[in-house]
């Protein structure tokens, strides 16, 4: 086998269908009978960050254009996120993407016996499926897992829990002498994780119900924004809920070492308390909306409210070539401006994927305290872009294995902004792409030029992808793919403001020129600014707050100064509550 990808989670299975799509032979590997990890089989489907039609790129751009012909009522469906999909949707659209693919054969429910290594290569893997075991050999072994459970067995270096400001100077993280001495670092190790559940609206009830007062241990996990808005955070399509409450909610703080023990048996316990503990905060919604929630089956024939697995936040982390920290995930200044490109002796740029996700971090308690990471784009708060260079996939102990989950080399504080799907996603495209160059060009992945790896995500026929954060030039533009090249042969001349200098002879999108939707309307009205950063709409319906993911959308409302008659079209979003404007002009 030239290929060989363990998980099926979300970046196990990018990993996998890039490998089959760049023509080597790939064989995935999956625990379970689900592919998509963290977008369907732990029921995270209302996905945060890369919401921006700049980001929208690679697997997830096209991820999100085709699941968004799939859900008939739009992916407009809470205010957590632009994006809100059924599990079994997304399943299904990655379970068809596989099934396309003559070079990947896909093998679920296995179990990861034992890995050999043979000095610095990964030689072989024991798997159990259906009562019998295979040997399997491969040229590259990519670890798509949420825990780094490949990365574990081969004996690979790694990290768990806190490291210590002095080791990176991340202004976020605990002292050395903080750490030895206080005891949450020990309970708390990593981030905390959810088992989602699932609930049922009652959407025919005009009236909200009379709200009971929830119980301990959920005391106080309505206070900040009420029931309405607790509930329609994660709402789907159809009025299914995604209940993934960290306020008093759902988060499992306790035992989480359990979760990487090699005892099958205090695993187990850590799940059965994870998922007694989700059903019971299920109940308590149940009982405080006086029945407007019930409970969902997000996972069809399930026959449960619960979703499959765990929404693991954080597991065993690579101690790869290079590491992300907290450091290089925070703007060089309030606003818009992104932290450094990660360059290489040459002056070259190594980055290979784009991270947005404002750093956010799950213990018990009060928030962690975190530097601020966010900035105020579109009529809305939104991450500031960083990047993953290609070091942090790789290590110099083993050298023909990649990471392309969340295990790979970054801290615990950066962890909080590199673990969401979007990343992981491109992440993992980007090492299935590696592991098939690797093949093609006989060598390890770590030995790859990266330029090479760079151009072939950016012109990938199926799903091209980002390698740097430019701000100006969404997806579906012609000088998409432009900007990016241009940028990667100056990467001096990207400000910090993500904006790419001496490209003037690059035509910017305008206002209008946003593809449509088949769920647009239109929206006519007065523009109201109450203050620079904030945008509404003042209309015959009333006044709609509005929120754009397009930069010519952005540059223009950013250009008027309020009182403006304004044509648009929008997207409604009534849980947001706001109107996503996709384009639109002045009104003369």
């Amino acid at each position: 086998m030239d290929v060989v990808v363990w998980g099926g989670g979300t970046g196990g299975v990018a990993a996998a269908l890039q490998a089959a799509r760049s023509g080597v032979d790939t064989l995935l590997l999956t625990p379970g009978s689900w592919l998509g990890g963290m977008l369907s089989s732990a029921g995270v489907c209302a996905p945060d960050g890369h919401e921006l039609s700049c980001w929208q790129t690679g697997l997830w751009g096209a991820f999100l254009h085709d699941i968004a012909k799939r859900e008939p009522s739009g992916l407009d469906q809470n205010w957590v996120s632009c994006f809100g999909f059924q599990p079994a949707t997304a399943e299904q659209l990655l379970r068809d993407w596989v099934g396309r693919e003559r070079h990947l054969q896909w093998l679920p429910c296995c179990e990861l016996i034992s890995v050999t290594r043979n000095e610095d290569r990964i030689e072989q893997l024991r798997v159990g499926s259906a009562e019998q075991q295979h040997l399997i050999r491969a040229s590259v072994v990519i670890d798509g897992s949420d825990l780094g459970d490949l990365m574990a067995l081969a004996e690979v270096p790694h990290r768990w829990g806190w490291e210590p400001k002095e080791q990176w100077n991340e202004p976020s993280a605990p002292n050395r002498e903080r750490l030895s001495t206080d005891l949450f670092f020990r309970d708390h190790p990593v981030q905390s994780p959810t088992w989602v559940s699932f609930g049922q609206l009652d959407e025919s009830s005009a009236d909200l119900p009379a709200v009971a007062e929830p119980s301990d241990p959920f005391e106080g996990c309505l206070s900040d924004f009420g029931l309405d808005r607790t509930l329609s955070y994660g709402r789907l399509p159809g009025g299914l809920v995604m209940l993934n409450w960290p306020l008093h909610g759902n988060d499992w703080h306790d035992g989480l070492h359990r979760s990487i023990s090699s005892d099958p048996t205090e695993r187990h316990a850590l799940a059965t308390e994870m998922q007694s503990h989700s059903l019971s905060f299920l109940r308590e919604l149940q009982r405080c909306s006086d029945g407007w929630l019930s409970p969902g089956e997000g996972i069809p024939g399930s026959g449960s409210p619960l979703a499959l697995m765990p929404y693991w936040r954080e597991g065993r982390r690579l101690i790869g070539r290079s590491t992300v920290t907290e450091v290089d995930l925070l703007p060089i200044q309030p606003g818009a401006q992104r932290g450094p490109l990660p360059l290489n002796s040459d002056g070259d740029c190594t980055s290979i994927a784009v991270g947005t996700y404002a750093n956010d971090h799950h213990y018990p308690g009060e928030d962690w305290p975190l530097a601020a990471k966010s900035c105020r784009w579109g009529g809305r708060w939104t991450g500031t872009p960083f990047c993953i260079p290609f070091e942090a996939l790789v290590s110099d102990h083993t050298s023909n294995l990649l990471m392309a989950d969340k295990a790979f080399s970054v801290s615990h504080m950066a962890n909080g902004a590199t673990r969401l799907q979007p990343l992981i996603l491109n992440l993992g495209q980007a090492a299935g792409m590696a592991a098939a160059q690797a093949v093609q060009q006989q060598c390890c992945p770590n030995e790859l030029p990266v330029r090479g790896l760079q151009l072939a995500l950016l012109e990938d026929p199926q799903a091209p992808a980002a390698v740097l954060p430019l701000w100006e030039w969404p997806w579906w533009h012609p000088n998409w793919v432009k900007a990016q090249c241009e940028a990667l042969d100056h990467p001096a001349r990207i400000n910090p403001f993500g904006v790419l200098e001496s490209a003037t002879e690059l035509m910017r999108p305008q206002a209008e020129q946003a593809p449509h939707s088949p769920h647009e309307t239109l929206a006519a009205g007065v523009l109201k600014r109450p203050d620079g950063s904030t945008y509404s709409l003042e209309c015959s319906e009333g006044t709609w707050p509005l929120i754009t993911l397009e930069p010519g959308v952005e540059t223009w409302l950013r250009g008027l100064n309020g009182g403006e008659q304004l044509h648009l079209r929008v997207i409604r979003n009534p849980w947001g509550p706001w109107l996503r404007v996709l384009a639109g002009h002045q009104l003369s």
